[in-house]
């Protein structure tokens, strides 16, 4: 018991300051982290069009699911954090490009970013079936959900 309180209060205290972390990032900082880090899941998503929906590369099914998986890694990364106010105005390693819409309808937001994140997590899932047609299929879904939050939320350059 004693041993569960420990892990609980250690924690407890990672969390608080992860979030006084995060809460001390500069507005250009945040969105340099945002843009890495989609950035990197843009690379890893070429990756696996590559191989299972345009066909141009040789399949490899270890390469495609490390890929997936790095993909649901960053979606489940907590990338809300580096939405924060402000941060539709500024200029990471590049000027941002989203609306400021953003901040107006959290909610959307909300339904949008879940939808993402399940779509990333089935395709880790479905890469581990080693079926090319199945993940291009989830490749295409995940795709989809993540052209909602651009038409939505991200401006053209």
């Amino acid at each position: 018991m004693r041993q569960l309180i420990g892990l609980t209060a250690l924690a407890v205290v990672v969390a608080l300051a992860s979030a006084t972390a995060m809460a001390q990032l500069s507005v250009d900082d945040q969105i340099k982290f945002r843009q890495s880090g989609y950035t990197f899941m843009s690379w890893n998503m070429g990756r696996i069009k590559a191989q299972v929906v345009d066909g141009d590369v040789p399949y490899d099914p270890a390469q495609v699911q490390r890929a997936a998986d790095v993909i649901a890694a960053i979606a489940n990364s907590g990338m809300s954090a580096l939405y924060g106010p402000g941060s539709d105005e500024g200029t990471g390693w590049k000027p941002t490009r989203l609306k400021s819409e953003f901040f107006e309808d959290l909610d959307k937001v909300g339904e949008i970013a879940g939808r993402f994140i399940e779509e990333a997590n089935s395709l880790q899932e479905v890469a581990a079936s080693e079926d090319p047609d199945a993940i291009a299929s989830q490749f295409n879904n995940l795709a989809r959900a993540c052209g909602t939050c651009h038409d939505n939320f991200r401006a053209s350059e």
